[in-house]
């Protein structure tokens, strides 16, 4: 039987300090990277791939679902671009319906014809009227269609137990009961699987404002009744920390852990905190900015560590998962767009906010086994931006589409000696990277250089690993904000990267400014 190894980046980019490791620069200028073949460590859960879309701006309406009638390619609704640039980046899995927007949300105005269904006022964004035309039977016959697992978030902040009970019987019941037969009169007669449930959205703020002791009682209480047809597993997750609320995460392990399967949390990456006033601007910014949003990126390892310290205490077999059901970058909205609609373009400095973030998920797979980035489709962090029947894939999306080869791979440690990259006052490792053995059994290896004006000279040494041959992927551009409009679609796009040289155990290539590399090796 053949051996599957794959790795994890053991990267030090924020941490090294506290790890007391120094990264070191070799002799002759080249940054090293060493992968441990002979270490294998976890999976690499292909549900850090996934996706979220809330009833938010043109996410859903125009992003998503265009209608059985529109103009726009389509596919029983769905416009036909999105699905199938979504079932090429093998979407593992989708959140929905939000975000604050789930805490208002009532299912029962989403089912049946959609002429007849309830038209409100979406509160939380942007005002406008939400017709629920795109409901339960939409999004799980969506989920579907794009081969994703289904996460509903369901409403805690403004609904009973049993509302929640009983959507969760609707969407499940393979019997006879009054739920199962409302389906199928709706349409679906057999029932379709969730994979998740989350247990409310951020229950601290929009949720409800809670205090967490409130909070844990409330998910003990509403978790009870989610209840599915036996045979059929369903992972529970609790609405977790905001960023790095730790005394959240405590008491919530500490009251409801043994209840649930998982617990959420968010963070964001934004260039300036909230209240500076300082705009925020996602095309057109200096170094500083670049190095100010990577810089806080990486944060989110510090506060991924503290999480899983907090729930080892209580869980020391790691049975329940942390997942960042909310994470990327928050830039000030497009000029000219509604500002609750919450639309930014992306740029190459986002794709490297991706990019790292993947190396961070490898290195604490054992615990961080699900992730959301926020938005799928014309908000915030997209992969696609749409307008009317265009679509542009973003950076964003292809940073996904290089690394999905990770997707339930084996991550294997990795080491890197790297000089500093500064600016001002921001200080980080030049050289980011992770490794994971893919279930193909072809050694994936993630290089991203974050310097934006000096090459990188790196030599990836394999331990206890061979290879014969070396392919790879390149992402970069000229300019930090280099991104893809409606008349340029294609300006930033992956090309094919021939300058790694394999020799003896080591692979040997220069990583441009601003680049990320993905690496194959057989």
């Amino acid at each position: 039987m053949r051996k599957i190894i794959a790795f994890t980046l053991m990267a030090f980019a924020g941490t090294a300090a506290a790890q007391g490791v120094s990264p070191v620069q070799d002799p002759a200028g080249t940054e090293t990277v060493v992968i441990h073949g002979d270490r294998p460590a976890s999976k690499f859960d292909r549900r850090l791939f996934g996706q979220f879309a809330e009833h938010l701006g043109t996410g859903i309406y125009e992003g998503i679902w265009v209608g059985k009638d529109s103009k726009i390619p389509n596919v029983d609704g769905y416009r036909l671009d999105v699905v199938e640039a979504l079932k090429a980046i093998k979407v593992p899995v989708i959140r929905w319906p939000g975000g604050c927007f789930a805490d208002e949300y009532h299912w029962r105005e989403g089912i049946g014809p959609q002429s007849q269904r309830k038209v409100k006022i979406n509160t939380n964004w942007g005002g406008v009227l939400e017709d629920n035309r795109f409901g339960t039977n939409e999004f799980m016959n969506f989920a579907e269609l794009v081969h994703a697992d289904a996460y509903v978030s369901g409403n805690v902040g403004s609904a009973p137990p049993f509302e929640m009970a009983e959507w969760l019987e609707y969407m499940t019941s393979p019997t006879g009961s009054s739920l199962a037969r409302e389906r199928a009169a709706n349409g679906r007669k057999q029932p379709w699987k969730v994979a998740m449930f989350g247990i409310g959205n951020e229950l601290w703020g929009c949720g409800g404002n809670m205090r967490a002791e409130y909070a844990a009682d409330l998910t003990r209480r509403y978790g009870t009744f989610l209840k599915v047809p036996k045979g059929v597993s369903l992972m529970k997750i609790a609405s977790g920390p905001n960023e790095d609320d730790y005394h959240w995460t405590e008491v919530m392990m500490r009251e409801a852990g043994s209840l649930i399967d998982g617990i959420g949390m968010h963070y964001y990456t934004l260039p300036y905190d909230w209240k500076t006033g300082q705009p925020r601007p996602s095309l057109g910014f200096d170094e500083e900015t670049w190095a100010r949003t990577l810089f806080k990126a990486e944060r989110i390892e510090a506060i991924i560590d503290g999480h899983s310290k907090v729930m080892d205490r209580y869980d020391p077999a790691k049975r329940v998962a942390l997942m960042v059901d909310e994470w990327g970058t928050w830039y000030d909205p497009d000029p000219g767009t509604n500002p609750g609609f919450l639309r930014q373009q992306n740029s190459l400095r986002d794709a490297l906010v991706a990019s790292l973030n993947f190396d961070i998920f490898a290195r604490h797979a054992d615990r961080l086994r699900g992730a959301n980035i926020a938005q799928m489709v014309n908000v915030l962090q997209a992969m696609m931006l749409t307008d009317g029947a265009r679509m542009v894939k973003t950076p964003t999306y292809y940073v996904f589409d290089l690394y999905k080869g990770y997707q339930d791979g084996t991550v294997l440690p990795v080491e890197i000696q790297s000089r500093w990259y500064t600016k001002d006052q921001w200080s980080l490792k030049a050289i980011s990277a992770s490794a994971v053995r893919g279930t193909d059994g072809v050694l994936h290896v993630g290089l991203s250089n974050v310097d934006p004006t000096k090459p990188a000279k790196v030599a990836v040494k394999l331990d206890g690993l061979t290879g014969a041959t070396v392919s790879g992927r390149i992402l970069t551009a000229d300019t930090m904000d280099a991104h893809n409009s409606f008349d340029a679609p294609h300006a930033i796009e992956p090309a094919s990267f021939d300058d790694a040289v394999l020799d003896h155990g080591e692979v040997r290539l220069t990583l441009p400014p601003k680049s990320i590399v993905m690496l194959d090796l057989r």
